[in-house]
């Protein structure tokens, strides 16, 4: 398994895969090859069905299991070169749920929570741009181009995309730098590759440390709804829209590849629904009374 693990690693990477992505497949190969006590080379089409059987009765979600079988085709298709192994796996579908979102109100008593710079203009740079918490992680200084009012940002698959920097987040990210990063020790001096979020250490700041402080910031901020870093990026998606922005220009904002992925938003904007006329209204004023 260590030397397929190696080509499959390397097969992704060279494919751009993001980093959680890779480590997600190989672990979803791992634990295959654990449960056959084999490689996954010397498998047949049979045991891809028992596998795919035994994640079912496991309980895995069907999330987990589409992790899984993409894990699956991209090993066999790419890596091993024998698609027809995994020709018949078809990806389960899940409940499809509407995205959280937040009201301007709940966003500004959110960013309002946080007691230090750092993750106030983290996730205000979120929301504002639309982010991923990966491609906000990722954030270099010299992706920030103050004179053209951009931000450069390297999204799914390496794609490079620029979104509008606001002058409220650049005035928040002004703060930090000169109150918490002005102060931190520095080994090598401030270049375009230093990491815009630090941990203080002068490394990218953690999911972790990201997340948890998000939750204590909406604890503190008395959301009741359930608050994570992309509920950042649907409440910026369905107030884009909200605010007449085109469908199109809030797809390239976020990065879609698709404007499907878009139009979800379109099914949560209370207010773009609220404007639709109701047909009985319009029926009832010419009725006799």
């Amino acid at each position: 398994m260590g030397l397929l693990r190696g080509r499959m690693s390397h097969d992704m990477e060279r494919a751009g895969l993001a980093p959680r992505t890779r480590v997600e497949y190989i672990a979803a190969i791992q634990r295959m090859a654990t449960f056959f006590g084999r490689s996954p080379a010397v498998l047949r089409p049979d045991d891809i069905r028992d596998w795919e059987n035994e994640l079912v009765r496991r309980g895995l979600g069907a999330s987990g299991r589409r992790v899984a079988a993409a894990a699956l085709k991209f090993l066999f298709k790419k890596t091993l070169a024998r698609p027809e192994m995994v020709s018949f796996i078809a990806f389960p579908k899940g409940t499809s749920r509407l995205p959280t979102v937040l009201s301007l109100r709940e966003v500004d008593q959110l960013l309002s929570a946080f007691p230090e710079p750092r993750f106030q203009a983290f996730f205000a740079l979120i929301y504002d741009a639309g982010l991923r918490i990966s491609e906000a992680i990722q954030l270099k200084v010299g992706d920030i181009d103050r004179a053209r009012e951009v931000i450069h940002i390297l999204g799914k698959g390496n794609k490079e995309r620029q979104v509008k920097l606001g002058d409220h987040t650049y005035a928040l990210l002004q703060s930090y730098w000169r109150e918490v990063r002005a102060q931190e020790p520095r080994s090598e001096p401030v270049s375009k590759e230093t990491p815009l979020f630090s941990n203080g250490q002068g490394a990218p700041i953690s999911r972790f440390a990201a997340r948890r402080a998000l939750a204590e910031a909406a604890l503190k901020a008395g959301i009741a709804k359930r608050v994570n870093p992309h509920c950042l990026r649907h409440s910026f998606a369905v107030h884009q829209l909200e605010a007449g922005t085109d469908l199109r220009v809030v797809q390239v904002q976020l990065g879609h590849d698709s404007i499907r992925s878009t139009q979800v938003y379109l099914q949560v904007s209370t207010r773009l629904i609220l404007k639709a006329p109701s047909p009985l209204d319009a029926l009832v004023p010419t009725r006799e009374p």
